[in-house]
């Protein structure tokens, strides 16, 4: 019988080496498996390649995984957002490595890995410094940059339900990368608001279907970051 189920968080991100590509997911707060991260945290690996829309806020979830010096590059979009300090300081400290992707081209890359698709096209950072040293090409008489398929290790998504196969379903904006990460990754490993007996979730209605997902963790009380943040928690406690 079928049975993802782990029965813990730490349990779930126990096998994550050191020198790990890993994604995270979330859209701001909204899909940030926070539970994961600090999971991870506690687990202790280092050197890892975090690729993620943005770098955390405060000092917990994402942000607390750099301030503790366990990742040495990120590959993201918002590197630094309204309540995020920590990555900006050990950037400017040479301390963490940075790719900067605009969100659409993270996007395509990750969808593109988790497809087989080894590189696209696209028109986007066209006469920017994030095209320099880039392959470009005319289609159309117009310039495009070659980007490439990013894939991963390991992915850490937070869905709000899935059943014991791994089938999910997400709650709103939470959608926009984990769905991509799932199958961009070799080990899927996913924190569920709720997890229902098979057969419960319409299959019309799957995001993502189970063969794309490895392990399932429930937290059905998720950390709400922001108020962590509001609170000015640290992590960890």
């Amino acid at each position: 019988m079928i049975n993802k189920i782990i029965g813990s968080a730490a349990e779930a991100v126990s096998e994550i080496h050191n020198g790990a590509t890993v994604m995270i997911g979330g859209f701001g707060e909204a899909g940030s498996p926070i539970e994961l991260i600090h999971a991870l945290i506690d687990h202790g690996v280092n050197n890892l390649t975090v690729v993620s829309n943005n770098t955390g806020s405060g000092h917990v979830g994402l942000a607390a995984l750099i301030e503790n010096k366990q990742v040495k590059k990120m590959i993201c979009s918002f590197p630094r957002t309204a309540n995020s300090t920590v990555f900006p300081e050990l950037y400017r400290n040479g301390e963490i490595e940075l790719e900067l992707v605009p969100q659409g081209t993270l996007a395509e890359r990750i969808r593109a890995g988790g497809a087989g698709i080894p590189a696209f096209y696209t028109a986007t950072s066209v006469n920017t410094p994030l095209a320099i040293g880039k392959e470009s090409r005319l289609f159309n008489e117009q310039e495009y940059v070659l980007e490439f398929g990013i894939k991963a290790d390991f992915s850490l998504v937070k869905c709000d339900k899935a059943d014991r196969y791994g089938n999910l379903i997400y709650h709103a904006t939470a959608r926009n990368f984990g769905p991509i990460m799932c199958t961009a990754a070799k080990t899927s490993i996913i924190q569920a608001k709720t997890i229902i007996e098979a057969g419960e979730i319409d299959p019309e209605i799957v995001v993502t279907p189970g063969i794309f997902v490895n392990k399932v963790v429930e937290i059905s009380n998720p950390t709400e970051e922001s108020k962590l943040v509001a609170e000015e928690k640290k992590y960890p406690w």
